[in-house]
C-alpha cells in the first residue's frame, strides 16, 4: 500500500552513504561490450548509491553473472513486453504490491499533491550520459509543452480536473511535481506497466527536436528514417513503449541491439544499470536476452521441445498438459501462476451502443442481471477450464485485501428462472413460435457478441453460453473482427456486445486507483463515450446518463480527495458493492492459471505467483534481473 509513513520511512533509509562492499563485481561480458575504447570500472558506472537488492532477505539465492536466455515473440511488435518485463521505474511495486524508490534515491510526498523526487547521483543512461534533472525539464518544457509534439499539452494522466501540475527543478538531483488538488494515484501509475514518461535521454534526443537542431540536419533524417515531419521524427526516435531504436538510451537493465525489421532480436545487459546484489554483483545476471520471431500458433509446440529458456507469452491454461509431458523429455520446468484478472472472460454490453432498443435494454439492471443468472458458470468452468477456476462476477480476487464474497458472488448464480422473470419484468415478451423473447421494437430478441478470435476458449465458452441464454430466449451470434478494428467498433457504439478480460487488476490495495470501476477511460467497452467524457474533462463523449454510474464518478472523486488509506479503502468497498450489484460487466470466472515455462538451470523463478499485466508487470515485480544459470553459463 502506498502509506505516506511508509514513505517517509523509506526516504529516511536511502538517503545514506554509498554501500560499503570490499569491491563491485560485474560481468565479464561487459569487456566485449566496447573492446576498442574500454568502459570505466564498474564502481564509476553505478550510482554513488546504488539500489542494493537483500536477496537472502526476499527468499531468493545470490547468483553469477552470464549466459543468455531465448524467449518467443509472435511478432516484431511483441518486443514491446521487454520494459515490462524489465520494470525498472521511477517508483515501483515489490512483491507484496507495497512501492518503493527504483530509478529515485528517495521520494517525499506531502498530502497527495506535492510529490519530490531524488535521483541518484552519479546514475547514468546506458550510453553513459549523466541521468539528470535536465531529462525531466526536457520532457516537460520541450515535449509536453511543444505543440508538434503533445498537441493537447501535458497527458490527461497527469490532469487534476483538467489541471497540470506545476514542475520545478530544485537541484540537478532533485524535482518536483505539485498539484492544487489531491492526486493520490500518480505513484501508481509511475509504478504501472506503462507509465507516464517523466523523463528522457535529452542529450541523445536533443538531436532531433527543432529547438535544438538545425533545420537542414533535421532535413536530413526526416529523409534518412522516411517520416513526414520532425515531430513524427521524435517521436520513432523516442519510442519507450516498444523499443525499436537501439541508439536509444535506457535505464532498463537490457537494451535492444537489434535494428527491425528482423526475425530475431538481441537485448544485452546495460553496463550503467543502477541494482546490485547484496554482495555487490552488479545487475543484472543474464548478459543478453533473445527473442525469437515466430508464429504465435506455433510458440507452445515450440516451447514444449525446449526452444525458449522462459516463456509465458503466448501460452495458455489449455497447453498445460502437452508442456507438463513435456518435462519428461526436455529440461523445462512448468510452473503455474494465477492470472490477476477480474475474469478471464467477460460480457461487455455496449451501454453507449448507437441501437437505441438496445441501449436502453442494456442501461436497465434487470437485464444486465437477467443475462448473468442465466450462465451456467460451473458448467464453463469444468467444460472449459477444467474445474480448476473460480466461478464469480468480474470483481477482485481473494488475494485482494478488498476481497469479499458478496463481491464475487453478485448475480453471478445459475438462477435462469429468476432470469426468465426479470426479462418478463423488462417488457421483454417470448414469442410462442420461436420461443424467442421480442423486443419493444418487435425484433426478436438476438445479440451479435464479437470476438477478436486469438484465444479459442472464448469460443467454447460462447458455445456454452448460447445454449444457456437460449433457455430465456435470447440468441446470440459470434462475429470476429481484428482487435483494433473491433475496439472502433465499439466506441463508435456500432457494437452491442463485446467480450474482454475483466478488470486488468483484481488484487488491488486501497492506494491502488479504482479508475476501472468507473467510466473514467474510451477503452471501456462497457462505457466508452462516458469514459471519453471523462478522460477528456468534458469536451469529448456525453456524461453518463445512469445515476448508477453518475454515482461511481462522485465515488472516484471522493477517492482522490481521501486523507488516508482507511478512507480509500472505505470508497473501494462502497464501489465495488455498487459496480458488483449493478452487473456493468458480466463476469464469468477468475483466478484461472497461466503455464509460465523455464529451463531447468534458470533460478530465481518463483513457483507461484501472480500473473497479470497491472499489477505486476507480468515477470517485473519478481525481479528478472536476478534471474540467473545454474552450473555456468
Amino acid at each position: 500500500m502506498i502509506s505516506r509513513r511508509h514513505v517517509l520511512a523509506l526516504m529516511a533509509g536511502t538517503l545514506v552513504a554509498r554501500p560499503s562492499f570490499a569491491a563491485y563485481s560485474q560481468s565479464d561480458f561487459v569487456n566485449t561490450i566496447s573492446p576498442t575504447a574500454p568502459l570505466p570500472p564498474v564502481d564509476e558506472r553505478l550510482p554513488k548509491v546504488p539500489r542494493v537488492l537483500k536477496l537472502s532477505e526476499m527468499g531468493l539465492e545470490p547468483g553469477r553473472h552470464g549466459g543468455t536466455f531465448r524467449m518467443l515473440i509472435g511478432g516484431q511488435r511483441d518486443i514491446r513486453y521487454m520494459p515490462i518485463f524489465s520494470y525498472s521505474r521511477l517508483i515501483g511495486y515489490n512483491r507484496h504490491l507495497t512501492v518503493e524508490p527504483d530509478i529515485l534515491e528517495a521520494f517525499e510526498v506531502d498530502n497527495e499533491r506535492v510529490f519530490t523526487f531524488h535521483l541518484r547521483e552519479g546514475h547514468r543512461w546506458s550510453d553513459g550520459s549523466p541521468f539528470t534533472t535536465e531529462d525531466f525539464r526536457y520532457v516537460w518544457e520541450d515535449v509536453f509543452h511543444v505543440k508538434d509534439l503533445a498537441r493537447g499539452g501535458p497527458p490527461a494522466t497527469l490532469l487534476i480536473n483538467g489541471k497540470a501540475p506545476r514542475f520545478e527543478v530544485i537541484d540537478a538531483l532533485t524535482v518536483r511535481y505539485s498539484w492544487d488538488e489531491p492526486n493520490p494515484d500518480f505513484l501508481a501509475d509511475q509504478a504501472s506497466p506503462s507509465p507516464t514518461r517523466l523523463m528522457f535521454p535529452s542529450a541523445y534526443l536533443k538531436q532531433f527536436h527543432a529547438k535544438y537542431q538545425t533545420k537542414a540536419l533535421l532535413d536530413q533524417y526526416i529523409a534518412k528514417y522516411r517520416v513526414q515531419d520532425w515531430a513524427a521524427l521524435h517521436q520513432t526516435q523516442s519510442r519507450t513503449v516498444r523499443p525499436e531504436n537501439p541508439d536509444l538510451p535506457t535505464l532498463d537493465a537490457w537494451r535492444n541491439r537489434t535494428q527491425p525489421p528482423a526475425e530475431q532480436f538481441i537485448f544485452e545487459r546495460n553496463p550503467y544499470y543502477h541494482r546490485v546484489d547484496e554482495q555487490g554483483r552488479q545487475l543484472p545476471y543474464v548478459d543478453r536476452i533473445v527473442l525469437g520471431v515466430s508464429s504465435a500458433e506455433l510458440i507452445s509446440a515450440k516451447t514444449g521441445t525446449g526452444e525458449s529458456d522462459l516463456q509465458m507469452t503466448n501460452l495458455d491454461f489449455a497447453d498445460y498438459t502437452y508442456l507438463k509431458n513435456a518435462e519428461q523429455r526436455y529440461p523445462i520446468t512448468v510452473n503455474l501462476w494465477k492470472r490477476t484478472q477480474g475474469s478471464r472472460m467477460a460480457l461487455m454490453p455496449n451501454l453507449n451502443c448507437k441501437d437505441e432498443v438496445w441501449r436502453k435494454l442494456f442501461q436497465d439492471v434487470r437485464v444486465r442481471r437477467a443475462l448473468s443468472l442465466a450462465i451456467n458458470r460451473a458448467e464453463i468452468n469444468k467444460a472449459v477450464f477444467y474445474g480448476l477456476a473460480k466461478e464469480s462476477a468480474n470483481s477482485v480476487l481473494p488475494e485482494s485485501p478488498l476481497f469479499k464474497p458478496d463481491y464475487r458472488d453478485a448475480w453471478a448464480g445459475f438462477e435462469p428462472d429468476r432470469a426468465n422473470a426479470l426479462l418478463d419484468e423488462a417488457g421483454l415478451p417470448v414469442d410462442e413460435e420461436t420461443g424467442l423473447r421480442r423486443l419493444p421494437d418487435g425484433r426478436p430478441a438476438t445479440i451479435i457478441v464479437e470476438i477478436t478470435g486469438e484465444y479459442s476458449f472464448e469460443t467454447d465458452v460462447l458455445e456454452l453460453l448460447a445454449d444457456h441464454w437460449r433457455q430465456i430466449g435470447i440468441k446470440i451470434f459470434v462475429h470476429v473482427a481484428q482487435r483494433e478494428l473491433l475496439r472502433r467498433r465499439v466506441k463508435s457504439g456500432d457494437t452491442i456486445m463485446s467480450v474482454s478480460a475483466g478488470l486488468d487488476n483484481g488484487v488491488p490495495t486501497p492506494d491502488m486507483s479504482p479508475k476501472e470501476l468507473a467510466p473514467t477511460s474510451d477503452d471501456q467497452m462497457q462505457w466508452p463515450l462516458w469514459g471519453l467524457h471523462s478522460l477528456s474533462v468534458g469536451h469529448d463523449g456525453h456524461p453518463p446518463d445512469l445515476a448508477e454510474a453518475q454515482q461511481l464518478l462522485a465515488f472516484m472523486k471522493d477517492w482522490r480527495n481521501a486523507l488516508d488509506t482507511a478512507q480509500r479503502a472505505e470508497i473501494w468497498h462502497k464501489m465495488l458493492s455498487l459496480y458488483t450489484d449493478q452487473v456493468f460487466t458480466i463476469g464469468i470466472v477468475n483466478s484461472t492459471l497461466q503455464p509460465v515455462v523455464h529451463s531447468r538451470r534458470l533460478k530465481n523463478i518463483p513457483a507461484e505467483a501472480l500473473y497479470g499485466f497491472d499489477p505486476t508487470s507480468y515477470l517485473g515485480v519478481y525481479l528478472p534481473d536476478t534471474f540467473w544459470y545454474e552450473g555456468g553459463a
